[in-house]
């Protein structure tokens, strides 16, 4: 992508006057040498692989090392009952959330959205968004492109791998990525899906990526709905009228300087948090 901030992006809509989600689908026609027909149909082929694996789960399935399946079956019923303190759509996006990284667990085709780690977060807040609001398919598809610019300034600015960045860089982002999408589509400005995307990122800095025995399942999965929530009430924020402190391009790159000192053992590397707790090491021969 040829843009690196943020503010890159929000310069060119205003200049060209063109929305958001138009500006990041320009530059992918340019730098594919592709026509914004293809450019829309890619990615409209993203958001229905997203469908796809949604309506694919199956609650019997159970990961090789037993540690994940069947959770996103307990959600679907605790969103069922009336007796719960969350409305429906905050129910149904923990449950979606949930679902897709279980998918993932259990070898299902998902989307890396921006990882396969965080592939929940995204899935979960727009497909939400699409049935329970019976949003225009194609102003979804939009949204996408939105989290796409995001999540490439992400990358360029910071990081979005665990490895390097730790959970941060990737719940986090996938979590940046989603409220900006939802900001937009609950037409937001420019300004606030700038702010929407800056809150999510806040509220996830320092995340440690430290997953028992070396698997993409504990603490990752639940951490799945932590980001999906998280993007929400971060856009909902926004669309209050309350702005971040810290602009967002200055918190994407304090993402990555946190990510440079957070240590090794809490990089992926399975060596220290969780996975080192006690009751984690019998998972660690897995």
């Amino acid at each position: 992508m040829s843009f690196s901030t943020m503010s890159e992006i929000m310069e060119a809509s205003q200049s060209k006057n063109l929305p958001l989600w138009k500006v990041i689908m320009d530059d992918d026609v340019q730098e594919r040498k592709v026509t914004e027909a293809v450019s829309f149909s890619r990615m409209e082929k993203m958001l229905d692989a997203m469908i796809e694996a949604d309506k694919k789960y199956n609650p019997d399935l159970r990961s090789q090392s037993g540690l994940s399946g069947g959770d996103g079956a307990k959600l679907e019923t605790f969103r069922k009952n009336e007796n719960r303190l969350i409305g429906t759509f905050l129910a149904m996006v923990m449950e979606k959330a949930v679902k897709m990284a279980e998918s993932n667990a259990c070898m299902g085709r998902i989307v890396a959205a921006p990882t396969a780690g965080s592939c929940g977060v995204i899935p979960a807040v727009l497909l939400t968004y699409l049935e329970e609001k019976n949003a225009d398919k194609a102003r979804v598809v939009e949204a996408l492109f939105v989290a796409a610019g995001i999540g490439q300034v992400i990358a360029e600015t910071a990081s979005i791998s665990g490895a390097e960045g730790g959970c941060q860089a990737e719940i986090g982002s996938a979590s940046s990525m989603a409220a900006g999408a939802l900001t937009y589509l609950e037409n937001g400005t420019n300004e606030q899906i700038a702010n929407a995307a800056a809150l999510a990122m806040k509220n996830m800095l320092g995340l440690t990526c430290d997953p028992v025995a070396g698997l993409v399942e504990v603490p990752c999965i639940k951490r799945n709905v932590s980001g999906a929530v998280n993007a929400i009430i971060s856009s909902q924020m926004a669309m209050a009228g309350i702005k971040s402190a810290i602009p967002v391009d200055e918190v994407f790159e304090t993402m990555g300087r946190i990510g440079k000192l957070i240590p090794a053992c809490l990089r992926e590397t399975s060596l220290e948090g969780l996975a080192a707790a006690p009751s984690a090491m019998k998972y660690s021969s897995l």
